[in-house]
């Protein structure tokens, strides 16, 4: 396990293990971080990242290994204690307290008093101040926590961190929420960190991320730690090999099916301030991949077809026959299946079993007088989670515990055992690993090739180009290009989702 320099490191975890009765989550992992660098963390969903943070985080106690913070050896029974030895964990979806101010919640606990023992609010305002200031950002300490972006949330995170001499920072996915600019942000804030000298872990599934940002990369697999290198010793080819134990040659594979009549017409929609005028086909065995920057109102529209969200006007026909607008369930009879972009939030049932939210859209056809049992979820779920390959040691693991990877899969299999004419599919790949990114990827190809219609919704624009056979661009809530697979170019799909509308015409 190589170090960057012979400088004595900040944490070293060495061959830790931890397993959950009989599942195996963390077998040898390990890794070292030096003060003044930031050492990025990678490996396919399921690899044992997680297991491995929440160790340090003092989640979890390690069942073997060493694990040494600041040259001693620690074993942390909860995260107060990690938190009081200097190690700060920044979550990709913080949780503050709504109701309390931006202020409150950094000195939460610990508030300054006077001299009277009351709370020196003044003094915990000033303070912040300081501490957005060294970071070089501008948020309001006295505004309330609720409303904030989840890129502020993490930004007042890194300032508890900073108040509290956190020596050890841990980012795990920090960016998967952000906008462009945001992430840009957090990587200076990430710098400024680094250039105090103290250690940073960056947990991403993006190398473009890891490379920009950070100094040394360990990957992990099964596990199992793989090897660790300097980013500027590495490619990118090289940690995919690495992460999944082989060559992912063809991230998209994409082959060529039949294309059918349209199963999907959408005519003239428009919701006033969020999009206007959309025209979409979508055939049978047909890809079309939805393009466009963040606010684009790409989720909108998916989300107006399939009646999550009302619209002002038009019409969405499903292999010629109306849907309701607003109805849900009128768009699942008539053939849609919607997997939205916030699998956790509003794609599963998160404290439910992978039977039970694989079974929860075809309940109602496997009742028995009105009554499921867990068999019967079982019987149901079992074909399909078995297709998709979720890997689960039982159906009736909690999906709260699973990767991102295998959530994204249960959430599809639940929509497939619906057996519908057309999927949309928003952000498909978004939070995965790149070897479950070819899998998903492969099945969609599979799924085409066997007649179903896919709207495919994407940010990653390879995966839209790879993927599409057809490619729709938004722009400020308008189409600006219709794109055959041919044509589809970086330079064509964002010219039109960046340009002014009357020149993207």
């Amino acid at each position: 396990m190589p170090t960057s320099n012979t400088a004595a490191p900040v944490l070293v975890l060495r061959d830790v293990s931890k397993s959950f009765g009989p599942v195996v989550a963390l077998r040898a992992g390990s890794i070292s971080v030096e003060a003044g660098s930031i050492h990025a963390l990678i490996g396919e969903n399921g690899a044992g990242k997680s297991t491995l943070v929440k160790v340090v985080a003092g989640v979890h106690r390690r069942d073997s290994g060493t694990f040494e913070l600041g040259g001693e050896a620690v074993d942390f029974g909860s995260t107060a204690e990690s938190k009081q030895a200097g190690v700060a964990v920044i979550y990709q979806e913080p949780t503050l307290f709504p109701d309390l101010s931006v202020t409150e919640n950094i000195f939460m606990g610990r508030q300054p008093v006077t001299r009277g023992r009351r709370i020196d609010r003044q003094a915990m305002y000033t303070e912040a101040e300081a501490l957005f200031a060294r970071l070089g950002v501008r948020i309001d300490p006295r505004r309330p926590a609720e409303g904030l972006s989840i890129a502020d949330q993490q930004i007042i995170e890194i300032a508890k961190a900073i108040s509290l001499d956190a020596r050890l920072l841990v980012m795990d996915e920090p960016t998967a929420a952000l906008s462009g600019v945001e992430v840009e942000r957090l990587f200076a804030v990430a710098r400024s960190l680094r250039d105090e000298g103290r250690a940073l872990v960056f947990i991403s599934h993006r190398f473009d991320e890891v490379f920009a940002l950070c100094d040394t990369v360990t990957v992990m697999r099964d596990g199992s730690y793989v090897d660790t290198r300097r980013v500027d010793e590495t490619t990118s080819s090289d940690l995919v090999s690495l992460m999944v134990g082989r060559d992912v040659d063809d991230l998209f594979p994409k082959t060529p099916a039949e294309i059918g009549e349209p199963v999907l017409q959408v005519r003239g929609l428009t919701r006033a301030g969020v999009f206007h005028d959309i025209d979409l086909d979508v055939r049978a065995g047909e890809i079309v991949g939805l393009a466009g920057l963040v606010g684009a109102g790409r989720s909108e529209v998916a989300r107006a077809v399939f009646g999550v969200d009302a619209y002002d006007s038009g019409s969405v026909t499903m292999l010629g026959k109306p849907v309701r607008a607003r109805d849900p369930r009128s768009a699942i009879k008539a053939g849609m299946a919607f997997i939205p972009e916030d699998r956790r939030k509003q794609g599963l049932v998160i404290d439910s079993s992978v039977a039970g939210n694989v079974a929860a859209v075809i309940r109602r056809g496997i009742a028995r007088a009105g009554l499921i049992t867990g068999s019967m979820e079982n019987r149901a779920a079992g074909p399909w989670a078995g297709r998709l390959e979720v890997k689960t040691s039982a159906l009736d693991m909690n999906a709260a515990t699973m990767s991102g990877g295998n959530q994204q899969k249960v959430v599809i299999a639940k929509w497939l055992a619906t057996n519908p004419k057309l999927l949309i599919i928003d952000e498909p790949t978004r939070g995965i690993d790149v070897g479950t990114k070819s899998e998903v990827h492969r099945l969609l190809s599979e799924l085409a090739g066997q007649g179903l219609a896919i709207l495919m919704i994407s940010s990653e624009l390879p995966e839209v180009l790879g993927m599409a056979d057809r490619v729709l661009v938004l722009c400020e809530g308008r189409l600006t290009a219709e794109l055959d697979r041919a044509d589809a170019t970086p330079e064509a799909v964002m010219h039109a989702a960046t340009h002014h509308l009357e020149e993207a015409r």
